[in-house]
């Protein structure tokens, strides 16, 4: 199939809502069994997909072998959703073998971090042609991932994410920078097969007026389908709707990720029925205040009863 034909087909499973799955861990250990338990729950709901090794799933504290055991489990409870993974290395060379992995493992998508050690040396001309090597190596289709604050501040600036979105192997991105897909989606050629995803619940719901084609949201292991509602309000065109459960979402999200991070996200998941666990050393469990705080909100915002 030709590089221009299959992006088109890829771009048509890039819209929506996907999950940036957690890595369930019981005493500093690898929890599989309750990775497949979350993976067969979310299977039920109206998600696109999900994204697995980001960071959300905890990826720089898995061993490359622990990360092939989650793949595997992946590949096996994936079901019909569209899943990309994060496979994106300090070097060229290394994001290239992961990502063929990937792909000989059947996965529709992988998306790549920006290098970022070497933050000084990391410019926009270096970052470009980092991608571009990536993405005439491989077959799998890539997508960009841009999260300064997990990278010491390195992003992808508006004009190379231009560039990059005309390659015919590069078919979208995951914007997680605090002020969201705005000035990348100011830059873009709308004429152009590429589609931004919303990093987070807080700029998701404007971003999809400004463009963009879904999200990939940590709020969405907690509540799929009130996130997938999101998405379906704003197609349908009930944006009062939307505005309402967007403020919802949002005050949530701020009180959950926002202030705790993955940890949040796990004692949050272990609220609404899912099995988040702890964090993996050094990041430290919730007290149980923080978790009744948390619970607290989800029952004042109405998505669980008290």
């Amino acid at each position: 199939m030709g590089q221009n034909k299959r992006k088109l087909l890829s771009l048509r499973t890039l819209k929506g809502v996907f999950t940036p799955v957690v890595t369930p861990f019981r005493s500093d250990e690898l929890a599989l069994d309750d990775l497949r338990f979350n993976l067969r729950k979310l299977n039920e709901t109206d998600l696109t997909g999900y994204f697995a090794l980001g960071s959300n799933g905890e990826f720089r504290s898995l061993t490359d072998k622990e990360q092939i055991q989650i793949l595997e489990v992946f590949a096996e409870e994936k079901g019909d959703k569209v899943v990309m993974v994060g496979t994106g290395c300090e070097s060229t060379k290394q994001t290239i073998e992961k990502s063929k992995l990937t792909s000989e493992m059947g996965f529709d998508f992988v998306s790549i971090l920006t290098p970022s050690y070497f933050a000084k040396q990391i410019d926009g001309a270096t970052l470009q042609c980092y991608y571009e090597r990536i993405a005439d190596s491989i077959d799998i289709p890539v997508l960009l991932y841009n999260a300064p604050g997990f990278t010491g501040g390195v992003q992808i600036p508006p004009q190379v994410v231009l560039k990059l979105s005309r390659h015919s192997n590069i078919v979208g991105m995951k914007d997680s920078s605090p002020a969201g897909p705005c000035k990348f989606l100011s830059y873009l050629d709308p004429s152009e097969d590429f589609h931004v995803l919303a990093g987070s619940a807080n700029f998701f719901y404007p971003s999809l007026h400004l463009g963009a084609a879904g999200g990939v949201l940590s709020l969405v292991n907690v509540l799929p389908g009130p996130c997938c509602d999101l998405y379906r309000l704003f197609t349908q065109g009930r944006y009062d709707d939307a505005k309402q459960l967007h403020f919802r979402l949002t005050r949530l999200n701020q009180a959950v990720s926002g202030v705790w991070g993955v940890a949040g996200v796990k004692a949050a998941m272990d609220i609404t029925g899912y099995k988040g666990g702890q964090p993996r050393h050094p990041l430290q469990s919730l007290t149980d205040e923080a978790k009744e705080q948390i619970r607290q909100t989800i029952i004042n915002e109405g998505f669980i009863s008290a």
